[in-house]
């Protein structure tokens, strides 16, 4: 009777966690996804040029990424609650403090510092819940908590952009950073650890998953963590390149003030954006859960590349322009679910967040590539299309990474050490 009582008890405890994580992760995603909209009234009130304004948005990333391994070790030493309810606060209290500027170092120290590091305590923090309350399930929950960090926006994009058409961007800023820091600090409050019996066994998980967990130090010898850092560097700096350029070279194409739908082109397209930016990551994380991660990977990276190509080369057509930066973001988003499912199916779960907090650093290194290195390879040609035709040309090496380089060297990994369950779902 107790095993039968048991059971619905299991299931409402971690779709409950589900939800609260990506709810928490809904809170923190306006720093990152609505920064574009911010960008010239910060350039008006430092006077900073837009590469100096853009190291903003890098250092938020950086700071995101290059801190994450300490923060994914104390909320493996700590538990998730307080630290996550820490981490909504701050990011914020970034858009609070941000308003108050008028400086570029001031900016740095506000939106970059306090928004960085609240942002990394959530993130890091729920993605590491993720894994560990969902074994069989790892690409699909995470993909659902990282679509919260993706969907976040769309809830924001339209309201800010609004305001900001009526008040000022200070009063923005106040506003919007109080309600979303008191929205994840709530959430944050109802996360916790499983406990024992609490998750799937292993029987149920049908990708190929190591038993033996494996701690950072023997994680970073490996050559297949380097490989998955370069990976997700790459497919990073194309992503975040975009997001943080969005509203200016849809400007220089004389896209964003263009009427479409009976709505500007550009607050249209970041909405749309959102919306695909957030399926993707449940949606490729689910189909890597029923066909492997590196196969999964490799249709999804090389998408994203012709996608790009296929938006630029759209850029006169303000209707196929808009939808096209849709697909963009659904051939990007996902790598917020497979790479940390990938990484925790070969490292053991008793480490995730922590390994998974060295992995996220790559985040990082894009967000200079994509964000103050773009800008000045922008401004020194004159022109987006050189860095269009590298984002391109990484997207489609790193989808061919993962399905020829990757997934010999994982299967050969999975040789020699412990792991459950066949590489491809068995059917059904």
């Amino acid at each position: 009777m107790s095993a039968a009582i048991a059971k619905p008890e299991l299931s409402k405890a971690r779709w409950v966690q589900l939800v609260l994580g990506v709810i928490a992760m809904m809170a923190i995603s306006s720093p990152q996804y609505v920064w574009t909209l911010f960008v010239k009234s910060f350039q008006t009130t430092t006077g900073a040029t837009l590469p100096a304004i853009q190291i903003t948005f890098s250092l938020l990333i950086v700071l995101q990424t290059f801190f994450s391994p300490l923060q994914g070790w104390l909320i493996d030493r700590f538990g998730p609650k307080l630290l996550i309810a820490l981490g909504a606060v701050l990011s914020g209290l970034g858009w609070v403090l941000s308003a108050q500027i008028t400086s570029l170092m001031g900016l740095y120290a506000t939106y970059g510092l306090f928004c960085g590091i609240g942002t990394s305590l959530v993130y890091v923090g729920i993605v590491g819940l993720m894994v560990r309350w969902f074994p069989e399930k790892r690409g699909f929950a995470t993909g659902m908590v990282a679509a919260g960090y993706g969907f976040g926006a769309i809830l924001t994009t339209f309201p800010i952009s609004g305001m900001l058409a009526t008040s000022s961007y200070q009063q923005t800023l106040m506003t919007f950073g109080i309600i979303l820091g008191l929205v994840g600090f709530l959430a944050a409050l109802g996360l916790r650890d499983p406990n024992p019996g609490e998750t799937a066994s292993a029987a149920a998980i049908k990708v190929t998953t190591s038993v033996k967990d494996y701690g950072p130090k023997e994680m970073l010898k490996t050559p297949i963590f380097w490989l998955m850092f370069i990976m997700m560097t790459m497919m990073s700096t194309g992503g975040l390149m975009v997001i943080s350029q969005f509203a200016n070279f849809t400007k220089d194409f004389g896209v964003a003030n263009v009427v479409v739908w009976g709505f500007a082109a550009l607050p249209l397209a970041l909405t749309i954006d959102r919306i695909t930016n957030g399926l993707t990551r449940p949606f490729f994380g689910y189909l890597s859960d029923r066909i492997g991660r590196e196969n999964t990977m490799a249709l999804a990276f090389i998408f994203e590349g012709l996608a790009i190509a296929a938006m630029v080369a759209s850029r006169d057509n303000p209707v196929a322009f808009v939808l096209l930066s849709g697909v963009v973001f659904f051939g990007w988003g996902e790598i917020f679910s497979l790479f940390p499912s990938t990484l925790t199916d070969t490292f053991g779960t008793k480490n995730a967040t922590t390994n998974y907090g060295f992995l996220y650093m790559a985040q990082g290194i894009g967000s200079v590539l994509g964000g103050p290195v773009a800008a000045q390879l922008h401004d020194s040609t004159g022109s987006w299309m050189p860095v269009f035709g590298i984002i391109i040309a990484m997207d489609i090496l790193t989808g061919l990474l993962a399905l020829f380089v990757l997934k010999p060297w994982r299967a050969q990994w999975f040789g020699h050490a412990p792991a459950v369950a066949p590489i491809a779902a068995p059917a059904e």
